[in-house]
């Protein structure tokens, strides 16, 4: 869409600015639902934080569950929940309210949006781990100028390294947590994986298999292998023919034993530095022509992106490790690493992942490379 020119909008930033002008498309009818449309938005803006509480609340009373056999009335849906009745209705009527209940035969049921919300694999643990990030969030100011010490670093300690995630309880809590995203990850990933033709998938960083096991299913024929921390590989819950190789991708080699090596939600985690050292890792263990899968949510760069450069930016900014980069950036990176080939990003919801793919030449040929489309 071409964009105004800046004389135009000069003037509508005046104009939208403008109380008088506000009051005024308030009352014609033509720009009444404009301007209704527009207040609605910027206020759903300030109440989103009570919104993600009043979910969490439904989540952590189990109000999801309780009414997904029928709707249930208030005193029922109150007396299971241990809330009093007149509290109960404040949060069932919010939830209402944000599509996520209805009012059912004299009391409350699940709405279309609520019974989604109990089919996506991990959702209701991710919002619970959303009292770690809004805690650190308490004061965005200072996290934005460095001045906190965010408990979500402290959350995925693998990202500092081996020793980080050595204790077992450790690794448990951020593999539980890793686990349960990563079958919706694998929905909207593996349809744009090259499989054909490739005899081993390693999983680098692959947490306790869960990307793995969906590969399985899919591609039942491929060798596959983990690559993952010691107290991680360990507990991962995998068939025995799947190859374990335990090791820090900071400190030691990959081992050369695939032709497809999958990145899923790793980059993101680190810095500049760490990710290109990774890159080098991948490249030098991949036979030639072998290839690389980078999964995981991107930046939209020169077109920010409503999810990904709002939620995922903030989040990775909060670990103080890494960071959300777009398309661009991590091709960037990825020639620097001495691959080509690269094309995407692919896929269905950004806001789940994207997908970028890339090869390591052939000895003595130059790959020829789409280009990429996000900024």
């Amino acid at each position: 869409m071409a964009q105004p020119r800046p004389g135009l909008h000069d003037l509508a930033l005046r104009l939208a600015g403008s109380r008088r002008f506000q009051a005024l498309c308030a009352r014609i009818p033509g720009l009444r639902a404009i301007a209704r449309a527009e207040g609605a938005a910027l206020f759903d803006l300030m109440q989103g934080f009570v919104q993600s509480q009043m979910l969490l609340a439904l989540v952590e009373l189990d109000v999801f569950e309780t009414l997904a056999p029928g709707p249930l009335g208030l005193d029922a849906l109150a007396a299971r929940a241990k809330v009093p009745p007149a509290r109960m209705r404040v949060l069932v009527q919010a939830g209402v309210a944000m599509g996520l209940l209805r009012r059912a035969r004299g009391g409350y049921g699940l709405a279309r949006r609520g019974a989604a919300f109990r089919a996506v694999p991990g959702l209701a643990e991710m919002v619970r781990h959303h009292r770690v990030l809004y805690a650190d969030l308490a004061d965005p100011v200072a996290v934005l100028r460095g001045e906190t010490s965010p408990e979500l670093a402290r959350f995925w300690p693998y990202v500092f390294g081996a020793e980080g995630a050595r204790a077992p309880d450790v690794a448990a809590r951020y593999s539980r947590l890793m686990a349960d995203s990563q079958a919706l990850v694998a929905e909207d990933a593996l349809p744009h994986l090259p499989l054909r033709g490739v005899r081993c998938l390693m999983d680098v960083g692959g947490g306790t298999g869960a990307f793995l096991r969906a590969v399985r299913a899919r591609a039942p024929h491929l060798d596959l292998a983990l690559f993952d921390l010691p107290a991680v590989v360990a507990e991962a819950p995998l068939p025995a023919h799947v190859a374990r190789h335990a090791g820090s991708f900071r400190d030691d080699p990959l081992p050369a034993c695939a032709d497809l090596i999958t990145l899923v939600r790793v980059l993101y985690d680190h810095s500049d530095d760490t990710v290109a050292a990774l890159l080098r890792k991948v490249h030098a263990a991949l036979p030639p022509g072998g290839k690389l899968a980078v999964i995981e949510p991107m930046s939209g760069g020169a077109r920010p992106d409503p999810q990904t450069d709002v939620y995922f930016s903030v989040y990775t900014l909060a670990m103080e490790t890494g960071r959300t980069r777009s398309a661009n950036e991590i091709t960037a990176l990825l020639r620097a690493a001495g691959f080509d080939a690269i094309t995407g990003p692919y896929g269905y919801r950004p806001y789940v992942t994207s997908v970028l793919l890339a090869r390591k030449p052939q000895e003595g040929a130059m790959g020829a490379e789409k280009s990429v489309n996000k900024g």
